[in-house]
């Protein structure tokens, strides 16, 4: 605690450079990621596939997926410059500040005198900002989904699903952001110069709550869960869960493909109590040991606890920026850098804080992405010695190309970027021998592609 209090009285200093030296920062993180880019754009240029995929991959697909890459990178550099152009502006006509005395003078007009606090003002500035956010990110959304995703073929949705997805998604963070923000102000101010601990506890409390509500009140606003019929799957599976021990409850089906051809397997729940979902697209685009293949995969990383790893290493993290916030709540010279001279809400400090963080989060995505690589090696090594090589391989193979995927990548690309190992380098851990016949996106199971999302294969 002295420790921290002391730091936060060094780093409080009056006329201290912090906007441009956080504008400094994106600057450099925005030429950093766009000279990655570059390399990789050039990855995206070659004319052949790497040699382990000769043999499965013909030209045709191996040309669309590159132009497929090309066109989400410069998608990408596009939606970047965009982004910066927001950060910018944001910060040099100080639009912060404005919106934050603007929602006070609109708080102090209509609304009744006993919702005039700090928590009441910080939701209407929070909610307000978010609208106008999303408001002007809404042609990216939009672009990246009916014309990028359309062009290959990606994109099931329809402009009214997605419209409704997106008021369902606003609703939602209002009735359950409302309280939460609420509930962070409240432990801040109550509890003084210790509050990163109760925040801690409390973060920890809000992840298991979403565990547990998440698949039971929130999923089935935008799918549909069936259970998994009677069939040779089913056995597959349930005979999988009970070899490991692992605390199957539910096998679920979910409509993934009503908004698009991507595909997913994973599992949810509590340590005592597990269920699997499998998407639909995964169903029909594969054959029923490939699907056990996949979930083999999946439940090695909770056999080899990477899901509770993972989970000990976010809680570490997040205690780790709360005890820092507590460093900068109280700074002045933050606040006033960026215009706040006579009010210094907590929440503007929070979002000044995480500016401020930024290189440290590059380092932290960076190390995350390693250990999440030599995870996914690891559950694929687990499936092998379960006797799914075969089938696994076949599936990584089958999945890359209905999906299109980047076939190979410059390495400081992939390390900075990728959590996943790019297909040769499993193909060739899983020791595949590349004797199955070229595979054809038009013969496989059907003409629509499909991608693992979330938690990849």
């Amino acid at each position: 605690m002295d420790l921290l209090r002391r730091l936060g009285q060094t780093l409080d200093r009056p006329g201290f450079p912090w906007k441009r030296l956080v504008v400094s920062f994106q600057i450099a993180q925005y030429v950093f990621e766009s000279f990655l880019s570059f390399r990789q754009y050039k990855i995206l240029q070659q004319k052949r596939p790497p040699k382990t995929l000769e043999g499965e991959v013909k030209q045709e697909t191996f040309d669309k997926s590159q132009a497929y890459g090309r066109a989400k990178a410069q998608f990408g550099l596009f939606a970047g410059v965009y982004s910066q152009i927001q950060n910018f502006g944001t910060i040099y006509f100080d639009l912060l500040p404005q919106l934050w005395d603007l929602t006070g003078t609109w708080l102090r007009r209509y609304s009744p005198q006993g919702f005039a606090g700090e928590i009441t003002h910080t939701l209407v500035f929070f909610f307000a900002y978010n609208l106008i956010t999303t408001t002007i990110n809404l042609p990216i959304a939009y672009y990246s989904t009916f014309v990028l995703e359309e062009k290959f073929g990606f994109n099931k949705s329809t402009v009214g699903l997605w419209v409704t997805d997106l008021l369902k998604g606003q609703a939602l963070g209002i009735a359950l952001g409302a309280p939460l923000l609420s509930a962070f102000l409240a432990i801040v101010q109550k509890t003084g110069n210790s509050f990163f601990y109760y925040l801690f506890l409390f973060g920890i409390g809000v992840q298991l709550f979403a565990i547990t509500i998440y698949p039971i009140a929130i999923l089935p606003l935008f799918n549909k869960l069936s259970p998994l019929k009677e069939g040779e799957l089913k056995t597959g599976v349930e005979g999988l869960a009970k070899r490991l021990d692992f605390p199957l409850k539910q096998l679920f089906v979910i409509d993934g493909s009503k908004r698009s051809a991507h595909s997913n397997a994973y599992f949810y729940g509590l340590p005592w109590k597990k269920h699997i979902v499998i998407y639909d697209t995964l169903i029909e685009k594969s054959e029923t040991e490939e699907v056990v293949a996949v979930l083999s995969h999946e439940l090695g990383h909770w056999s080899l606890s990477h899901t509770t790893k993972l989970f000990g290493i976010a809680q570490f993290h997040m205690f780790y920026v709360f005890a820092l916030f507590s460093v900068f709540i109280n700074n002045r010279s933050l606040y006033q850098s960026f215009g706040f001279h006579k009010e210094f809400p907590i929440i503007i400090g929070f979002i000044l804080f995480s500016e401020a963080l930024a290189p440290m989060d590059m380092v932290i995505k960076l190390l995350m992405n390693v250990l999440s690589r030599k995870f996914e090696f690891e559950a694929d090594e687990f499936a092998v010695k379960l006797g799914y090589s075969t089938e696994l391989a076949k599936s990584l193979i089958k999945l890359q190309i209905q999906n299109l995927s980047t076939m190979d990548a410059d390495w400081m690309y992939a390390s900075y970027h990728f959590s996943h190992p790019i297909l040769p380098e499993r193909l060739g851990a899983l020791g595949w021998s590349g004797k199955e016949k070229k595979a054809d996106p038009k013969t496989m199971n059907g003409e629509k592609p499909s991608v693992v999302t979330g938690r990849e294969l």
